[in-house]
């Protein structure tokens, strides 16, 4: 096998025609039972409207819940056709956005060279324009808001709320990023994860519930952690915990390794110990931890698996965006 073909990057893009696993199917309608859901739903007295624009089929599942909520939705560069679009106002151009009560941005907002993330558009789309049809009495919201979009906004006088900064969307986002890690090994790897040697690399959120759900399944599970009380309570909870910068040398023993960190922990050093039928799977977001061109040239399976709550779950990740959104809306007492 060529070193190629064994090292590849799973982007959050979905092109059309996909049949991709990771390609979601017709949503299903949601299920009002969240509590924070129908707190935020309970605050709505009077019908908004909202613009959802760009984003992935998390955003096309959170413009349905608003709109079966009773809410007016308008969606832009989000071309997803047919009865997914029911119900919602499908704009090819900027002339009403000015009267938006709430414009949600997606997650991420931006990929880079001020273009919004739009992959479900056919054409580009640069942030400015959007951004200089608003103004600053409109709700201004978007996902992971790096320097750059932050400052195009803040240029206008508009202020940007990061949804993904609050901590229940970080910690609802994690489980589908987990059980798509799992989803990938089940697809990859050779043997059963039961009964597998597994080493999660860092011990935040997603690294916390990855191992949770890996050590469920029967896998022998180690998590390698740089602060001490990350690994205090990875061995409280029954994993074998490991120092984080003393990797090289002691890897060769495992048939997955998970990373989670977004700074590089694998380089040629450590990656040489790797066996050769080893899985390495990068959930973690840009640069990622992996040296992907040592990997290749070291013939590793690898796989960075960027966004994969909008590809295995959108529906529970949009329903979380959602949670979300209404939340900040209510603090920040925007007429509801």
């Amino acid at each position: 096998m060529s070193p190629s073909s064994r090292t590849m990057t799973i982007l959050p893009k979905r092109a059309a025609g996909d049949s991709s696993p990771y390609t979601s199917s017709p949503l299903p309608s949601p299920p009002h039972n969240l509590e924070q859901y129908e707190c935020g739903r309970a605050a709505m007295n009077h019908e908004l409207n909202f613009w959802v624009v760009g984003g992935d089929m998390r955003q096309l599942r959170l413009a349905q819940l608003l709109s079966q909520d009773g809410h007016t939705v308008h969606v832009y560069a989000l071309d997803a056709g047919g009865e997914l679009l029911s119900g919602l106002i499908q704009e090819d151009h900027l002339g009403s956005i000015a009267r938006a009560d709430c414009v949600v941005l997606p997650l991420t907002v931006s990929l880079g060279g001020g273009l919004l993330n739009a992959p479900l558009s056919v054409a580009e789309h640069p942030l400015a324009p959007i951004l200089d049809r608003l103004s600053p009495r409109q709700f201004l919201c978007g996902g992971r808001v790096d320097p750059d979009p932050r400052a195009l906004p803040q240029a206008r006088g508009l202020t940007i709320h990061d949804y993904f900064a609050r901590e229940e969307l970080a910690v609802a986002n994690a489980v589908p990023t987990a059980e798509g890690a799992v989803q990938l090994a089940m697809e990859h790897l050779p043997i059963t994860i039961h009964g597998s040697r597994v080493l999660v690399l860092g011990f935040g959120r997603v690294g916390r519930i990855t191992a949770q759900r890996f050590g469920a399944l029967g896998a022998r599970v180690s998590v390698a952690a740089r602060k001490f009380d990350q690994l205090a309570w990875a061995q409280a909870m029954g994993f074998d915990p490991q120092p984080l910068n003393h990797l090289a040398g002691w890897l060769c023993g495992y048939d997955l390794i998970v990373n989670t960190v977004p700074a590089q922990v694998l380089g040629r050093l450590e990656l040489e110990d790797v066996k050769e039928d080893c899985l390495i799977l990068d959930l973690a977001s840009k640069p990622g931890g992996i040296d992907l061109r040592a990997a290749e040239q070291l013939e590793l399976e690898t796989i960075w698996a960027l966004g994969l709550p909008g590809k295995v779950a959108p529906g529970s990740a949009g329903q979380a965006i959602v949670d979300t959104v209404l939340q900040i809306l209510t603090e920040q007492e925007v007429s509801l």
